[in-house]
């Protein structure tokens, strides 16, 4: 999906909805959108976005992991040691708001070393222990377990999967150390409702309807 960020979700551009958020949390205290394109750089000044630099052609390919990209934005604007914490919002994750970012900040806060990254259960049908192989043209699982095909999904022990992730907290000095997600990495359970992240035009079609449900029912 080139220019995602861009694409129309709910009447907005899919920016907007992460501006919303930041708008409605208490936590973030500095917005700084880290992007190459122009485009995306005026509609997120518009949104109220710091964009002190255009990131580098280098570090904006498809494949482009996420931690130079942040080592890149903190060299850039980290002139002094204000910055106690960094709180990674991708816009491909539109459902999460304000409130979702103050549970995650607030679970980091409570603890003086390691990250918090926001999870969501993965459902029961896709339960790792549920999984099937093919082996020799025949299934079988595909982990060893004491746990076999066709067992009660509540027999099942939970299983957790980045939402994207919707929202990552770590501090300034991990991630330029290199790591995101700092030991002990905690989790911030969001319900699926709300973990949609998009990365398909099918995704974006889910966000687009949950979003007007959500807005004609108002604020939660």
């Amino acid at each position: 999906m080139p220019r995602k960020n861009l694409a129309p979700c709910a009447n907005r551009p899919l920016l907007a909805w992460t501006a919303e958020a930041v708008r409605n949390s208490r936590s973030v205290s500095r917005a700084i959108l880290s992007t190459d394109d122009p485009e995306i750089a005026a509609a997120g000044r518009e949104l109220g976005f710091e964009v002190p630099f255009l990131r580098p052609t280098e570090l904006s390919r498809d494949d482009t992991p996420m931690l130079p990209v942040l080592q890149h934005l903190l060299r850039a604007v980290q002139d002094d040691s204000t910055i106690d914490a960094v709180i990674l919002l991708q816009p491909s994750s539109p459902l999460r708001t304000g409130r979702h970012i103050d549970e995650a900040v607030a679970l980091f806060q409570s603890q003086p070393t390691g990250s918090v990254v926001s999870v969501t259960v993965v459902p029961h049908q896709y339960n790792p222990y549920k999984v099937m192989q093919q082996r020799d043209g025949a299934l079988e699982p595909f982990l060893a377990s004491e746990y076999v095909p066709g067992a009660a999904s509540s027999a099942l022990p939970p299983v957790f999967v980045r939402n994207g992730p919707a929202i990552v907290v770590s501090r300034p000095a991990d991630i330029l150390a290199g790591t995101l997600y700092a030991n002990p990495c905690r989790p911030y359970l969001m319900q699926p409702e709300d973990s949609i992240d998009i990365d398909t035009p099918f995704d974006l079609m889910l966000a687009d309807a949950a979003l007007r449900q959500r807005t004609s029912e108002g604020p939660a």
